[in-house]
């Protein structure tokens, strides 16, 4: 064999060496990552290379490729030293390929977190302990220690966290949380208190807060929070005392155990309205936007007066005067003591 045909034959078995290599390689860049089980994730920390990756997935049972493989296809793929902390959902059809372009972008598990509309700080800061993976910086904290934490020493902390649904990751405390949710009320406060109506009896902001608290324990009909605000509002400008049960219920705090008793809205609190006049000093729990936006532009009318129809709509029936409230209140007594009676007749034996 000649010089010549012996470096054609190199040249070309060369040449059959590298496609099949890159075969190899694109084989293993893009087939799915073996032995992936149900919700596994690789969590990278800080300070964590490639090689310490590559262990946390062996560790795993999940092992393709060798390290030349996976150097090579970092630098392809531009994500050779720019791993990016958090933690990553490993799907059953994720890719060498996919895992370290979602390293190099962070595309990191995001979680959610729900504040309900009318929590109070009491069940909003038992929910947060309840959350798996979220770091418990304030579980040691009282209310006043966690307020100082999130900056706003002196502060009380009802109503001041907005119901919404929070994104948060692997590494995300529930300070950090609450953080999120305090600025996001703060806005949703400001833009409302903004927009308000003229002559609205609320000094500011804070008293708009707490009628929107008030308004939001008082219906869970969306619709009905205004017409629930207008009375309110027109309560306060005339001199008439709120009479408003729920904020009776959260002075009472633990004494409440789930039913209002005559004697209770007699027994003065600084939050029972039915002995004292104006607003509860404090919100009494976290009101959604509709809420504020009904505290600060609440339906015009005549009502003074509203009581539950009792038919289990949670809708109410508005009056504007005494004689026609205590006409619908006899209504929903009437109303309630037949469904008590039809419940104890379908319970009981036949």
């Amino acid at each position: 064999m000649t010089l010549r045909r012996l470096l054609l034959v190199m040249l070309l078995a060369g040449v059959v060496l590298l496609a099949f290599a890159w075969q190899r390689f694109r084989a293993f860049a893009d087939t799915p990552l073996p032995g992936i089980g149900a919700d596994a994730a690789l969590v990278v920390a800080r300070g964590d290379n490639l090689d310490k990756v590559l262990g946390k997935l062996q560790a795993q049972g999940i092992a393709t490729g060798d390290r030349l493989a996976w150097q090579l296809l970092a630098r392809q793929t531009r994500a050779a030293g720019r791993l990016q902390v958090g933690e990553y959902a490993l799907a059953t059809a994720a890719t060498p390929r996919a895992l370290l372009v979602a390293m190099r972008d962070g595309k990191v598990v995001r979680r959610k977190f729900t504040i309900v509309e009318g929590w109070s700080i009491r069940d909003l800061r038992a929910a947060l302990r309840k959350v798996p993976l979220l770091a418990q910086k304030t579980a040691g904290m009282d209310d006043a220690a966690l307020m100082a934490a999130l900056g706003h020493p002196g502060q009380h902390p009802e109503g001041r966290f907005l119901p919404e649904t929070y994104a948060w990751v692997r590494g995300d405390a529930d300070l950090d949380v609450l953080e999120r949710a305090y600025a996001a009320m703060d806005e949703a406060l400001a833009a409302a208190w903004a927009a308000r109506a003229p002559d609205l009896p609320l000094a500011n902001p804070g008293e708009a807060l707490t009628l929107a608290s008030i308004v939001e324990k008082e219906t869970g009909v969306a619709d009905e929070r205004p017409q629930i605000a207008g009375v309110f509002v027109r309560r306060l400008q005339a001199g008439m005392r709120l009479q408003t049960d729920p904020t009776v219920i959260y002075g009472m705090g633990s004494r409440y155990a789930g039913n209002l008793r005559r004697a209770d809205l007699t027994t003065d609190t600084p939050y029972n309205t039915y002995t004292r006049a104006g607003l509860p000093p404090t919100p009494i729990a976290m009101p959604g936007k509709a809420a504020l936006r009904a505290a600060t532009r609440p339906a015009p009318g005549d009502a003074l007066y509203f009581v539950a129809v009792g038919d289990g709509s949670g809708r109410h029936v508005f009056s504007a005067s005494l004689a026609d409230h205590n006409a619908a209140v006899k209504d929903y007594v009437q109303r309630y003591r037949a469904q008590r009676q039809a419940e104890r007749e379908g319970a009981s034996p036949k």
